[in-house]
């Protein structure tokens, strides 16, 4: 027998061992490569397939195509951009609040324009809101006695006659009322800087008496006036918190951001513009 004929008959030897050598039913070693190679697939593919990414998530959640109102709208006038600049927070607890954090009610001992000019801030605003006035001139050309006021917040035309009983049917309305600017970042303001604030002809307006009743101390997400006088009136408490560091609650920026969406262009009021006149003038 030759060399090569024993090797052949050597290697079907061993062959036929190790098959008789498995149990029943237990995989050849081929077998089990092969079972081990499809666990391995089955285990790792839904692992590379199945997990999504955050991106993904979140771009179903809320589509893209989705445009912020408030980012879309800054820029298109200077009222909302300065709005654009106020910070946006919750509103702060209202303790502590009382009238007296403002000072005394319309002191004349304010930095603002008309201070210390010997007048009062509310007779100050009157001069300067009402028309056909005529003064006291027993004061010095401070006090109004009698005028005609066309209300900004209803558009009514009211004839004002100082007195007990007659003087409420116009008074000097807070454009930012006290108690929102106490829970809007007022509460970190110094005493003088309160009082200027609750002085400063940029945040007053005459208005008639039950409207700003009406009003209290609501800001632009729960009280409005007329159609007609929103975007004046929306610009105006945009100024003040911003010359007074003062920030806006988030229903209030969409409720401003609402308003002036459609005031294309609206300037922004000044100090200077809403400055009031010298005594005994108007």
């Amino acid at each position: 027998m030759t060399t090569r004929l024993r090797g052949t008959i050597a290697l079907l030897v061993v062959s036929t061992l190790g098959a008789a050598c498995t149990a029943p039913g237990e995989p050849t070693a081929a077998s089990t490569t092969t079972i081990t190679a499809t666990t391995t697939a089955t285990a790792t593919a839904p692992t590379e397939t199945v997990t999504p990414s955050p991106v993904t998530a979140t771009e179903t959640a809320r589509p893209a195509a989705e445009p912020d109102a408030a980012s879309t709208a800054v820029g298109s006038s200077p009222a909302l951009a300065a709005l654009g600049t106020l910070a946006v927070k919750g509103r702060a607890p209202k303790t502590g609040y009382d009238r007296a954090q403002f000072g005394q009610a319309w002191s004349d001992a304010v930095e603002v324009d008309g201070g210390r000019n010997g007048c009062d801030t509310r007779n100050d605003v009157l001069r300067r809101d009402l028309t056909g006035i005529t003064l006291d001139p027993g004061t010095g050309g401070c006090v109004v006695l009698t005028g005609t006021l066309q209300d900004p917040f209803t558009g009514t035309t009211i004839s004002f006659v100082r007195g007990q009983n007659t003087s409420r049917e116009v008074q000097v309305d807070h454009l930012v009322a006290l108690s929102n600017a106490w829970q809007t970042g007022a509460q970190q303001l110094g005493e003088q800087r309160r009082e200027d604030f609750a002085n400063d002809p940029l945040n007053l307006l005459a208005v008639q008496g039950s409207a700003n009743a009406q009003k209290g101390d609501g800001d632009a997400a729960t009280w409005l006036p007329r159609t007609a006088y929103r975007c004046e009136y929306a610009a105006g408490q945009i100024a003040v918190k911003q010359r007074y560091d003062l920030w806006v609650t988030p229903p209030e920026r969409d409720a401003l951001t609402r308003i002036l969406g459609a005031c294309p262009g609206q300037p922004l009021p000044t100090p200077a513009g809403t400055g009031v006149p010298p005594r005994g003038g108007a």
